[in-house]
């Protein structure tokens, strides 16, 4: 690990709001992606030891993107070098307005109904096992997410039985810091609390695994 990891600062969160593709991307590059690198590498044995599969981490490269710039950019860690989006997953992101950390079941993943299925079956005890401030949400490529408190049984029922019916569902689970939380800017103080999150949610990913 080569990158001096600081945290996250205001320059950070505001490289979207630089306007045009190439311009963003390159703000991304030089200046998100060292530190989500540093991410990927710290965080990828603490999944491998917490779960018993080998993780792999994957930078967000958008290399798809062709005219619009992208409003976050993530590292992502799954138990398959090539790959992240099929399987369940744990992600560190940014957006504009927030850090965000997830556990993640997203559309292109084939195993959504079985893991549906197997959170349906222990829905109360993944209550208790997920504190009430932790955030749920169905759409990874939207900022908002709603606590677990607010959400209640009836609201993570409805998460999960959707899971399973509908083809584009998704859901994750994770917590969110607001760009203003001076927690963001304390290196130790955010490896603290990232994995802190990650002992809760690499909890729930054995569980769902079956």
């Amino acid at each position: 690990m080569t990158t001096t990891f600081t945290g996250f600062h205001q320059d950070d969160f505001n490289v979207f709001a630089i306007e045009g593709l190439d311009q963003r991307m390159e703000a991304i590059q030089n200046q998100i992606r060292p530190k989500l690198t540093y991410l990927g590498e710290h965080f990828a044995s603490q999944f491998s030891l917490a779960t018993g599969d080998e993780f792999f981490f994957h930078v967000a490269k958008h290399a798809r993107r062709t005219v619009n710039p992208p409003k976050d950019t993530w590292v992502a860690w799954a138990n398959d070098k090539r790959g992240y989006k099929k399987h369940p997953h744990f992600q560190i992101g940014l957006w504009g307005t927030h850090l965000f950390v997830w556990y993640a079941v997203i559309y292109e993943s084939p195993w959504k109904v079985e893991i549906g299925g197997r959170m349906e079956q222990q829905l109360k005890h993944i209550q208790s096992l997920v504190p009430d401030h932790y955030h749920w949400s169905p759409d990874h490529m939207k900022p908002e997410s709603t606590s677990q408190l607010e959400l209640g049984e009836a609201g993570l029922r409805n998460l999960v039985t959707r899971l399973q019916n509908v083809k584009k569902a998704e859901l994750l689970c994770g917590i969110t810091i607001d760009r203003n939380d001076p927690v963001l800017q304390d290196k130790d103080a955010l490896l603290a609390r990232l994995t802190e999150t990650f002992d809760v949610l690499t909890r729930l990913y054995v569980l769902n695994r079956g």
